[in-house]
């Protein structure tokens, strides 16, 4: 069976990373989207819809709307990989967008079949979008093994910088970690601080305003990695994230790492105790307590080792995916 994958694969955020990676893992006959140019893709999606058997959407695009439309007339089955939920997204990041959310509901609507990227995406999905609950399934994102390097040693890091990656988004919590940092900077830890990633968004300027937090704003993908390596511990504090690869990239490069139970990349790490899961993203007195006994019991090692590296591969992934693409062409049509 051949497949044709449509998204986003070139630039460079969390969804784009992911199709990219399932991409070079998917056979070789796999065929995708070549050209960038919104006029031309249209005519390139009717050409190669008539060559394959199973079509599968990943991330949120309007164009996957007349994909999905295409496939149906011409009675080919259609995927839509979930790697997140705009409509909820905006909303809690605070810019709600009408037009997003209907073309994301429409693309809900269409497919065959939804893969949320982890399995408690999956739950969360069937609970707030019950009337799609029976096409509901997920595959969790992959991770890139081969790009694990030797961590180097922890005293070339600094062992007082603490990372995090969001910017300004208030669903990432950014600002409550902020305030559990100065809470251990009274107690011991005088001279913590932390570095902050990403985009601006509506709690910029809090987060600015203290003075132990360095707002790096977005980065490319080599200053990213040397963020990653320089820094101590990183800290993914989400009310609600559908995978993240930030952590993985985090704990590859040598960093302990603390994440929120909202996280859905859980669902793949071995290992993971609860002092390494923040329980409310919201309590600060939580958050101080687990950075604390991070810093005093490094997790990075115990997590790595405990990950079974072969069932969270993007090669056992893209074995799934085509195992379900299978199953869905069957069923179908």
């Amino acid at each position: 069976m051949r497949l044709f994958l449509v998204g986003d694969d070139w630039s460079g955020t969390g969804p784009a990373n992911a199709t990219l990676a399932l991409r070079k893992s998917l056979p070789s006959d796999t065929l995708y989207l070549k050209t960038k140019n919104k006029l031309l893709r249209a005519s390139e999606l009717l050409y190669k819809m008539k060559k394959t058997e199973t079509v599968v959407f990943s991330g949120h695009s309007k164009q996957n709307i007349l994909g999905m439309r295409i496939a149906k007339k011409m009675h080919i089955p259609s995927i839509y990989i979930m790697h997140g939920c705009v409509e909820y997204e905006n909303k809690i990041n605070k810019r709600e967008d009408a037009e997003m959310a209907a073309d994301e509901r429409t693309m809900m609507k269409e497919a065959d079949l939804l893969l949320a990227v982890s399995r408690q995406f999956e739950d969360w999905l069937k609970d707030n979008y019950p009337e799609y609950k029976d096409k509901i399934a997920h595959l969790t994102n992959g991770i890139d093994w081969d790009q694990l390097k030797e961590t180097h040693d922890m005293l070339q890091r600094d062992m007082d910088a603490v990372l995090s990656v969001g910017g300004g988004m208030p669903r990432k919590r950014i600002v409550n970690i902020c305030e559990a940092i100065g809470i251990l900077r009274k107690e011991g830890y005088p001279n913590l601080h932390l570095i902050v990633a990403g985009a601006e968004g509506e709690d910029t300027d809090k987060i600015n305003s203290y003075d132990y937090v360095e707002n790096i704003g977005l980065v490319d993908a080599k200053k990213m990695q040397e963020t990653y390596r320089n820094c101590r511990l990183f800290i993914q504090n989400s009310i609600f994230e559908t995978f993240g690869l930030a952590p993985v990239e985090a704990l590859m490069a040598g960093d302990d790492i603390l994440l929120s139970k909202h996280c859905g990349v859980l669902s793949v790490l071995g290992g993971v105790g609860s002092d390494d899961i923040i329980e409310d993203p919201d309590n600060t007195e939580e958050i101080a307590e687990k950075i604390r006994n991070i810093l005093k019991n490094e997790n990075h090692t115990r997590l790595l080792v405990e990950t079974d590296k072969e069932s969270t591969s993007w090669k056992k992934r893209a074995e799934e995916l085509m195992q379900i693409a299978e199953e869905v062409r069957q069923k179908t049509y």
